[in-house]
């Protein structure tokens, strides 16, 4: 799914796309003008969504925590200069 936040995470991940690739197009531009009605319909009733945003949420705190430590190594490291405590 070219475009979408979870294309490249979600691939080095293993997470598998939505197959109805419209889906996402279509629900970004009714999220851009707010129509709730509009935005559930795509969605469904299923939980699929609801598992694509727990897994997207998984491995952007995984990342995180990732982006910490190697942030936390360069200043040990004196790779760069930063104040922890603030």
């Amino acid at each position: 799914m070219i475009g979408s936040p979870l294309s490249s995470t979600a691939r080095a991940a293993g997470v598998r796309p939505h197959p109805g690739r419209g889906f996402l197009a279509g629900a970004r531009a009714h999220a851009r003008v707010g129509d709730r009605v509009a935005i559930a319909s795509y969605l469904g009733s299923g939980d699929r969504f609801d598992q694509a945003i727990a897994a997207f949420a998984i491995i952007y705190a995984d990342q995180n925590e990732l982006d910490f430590r190697a942030l936390e190594r360069a200043v040990d490291d004196g790779r760069l200069d930063a104040r922890m405590e603030v």
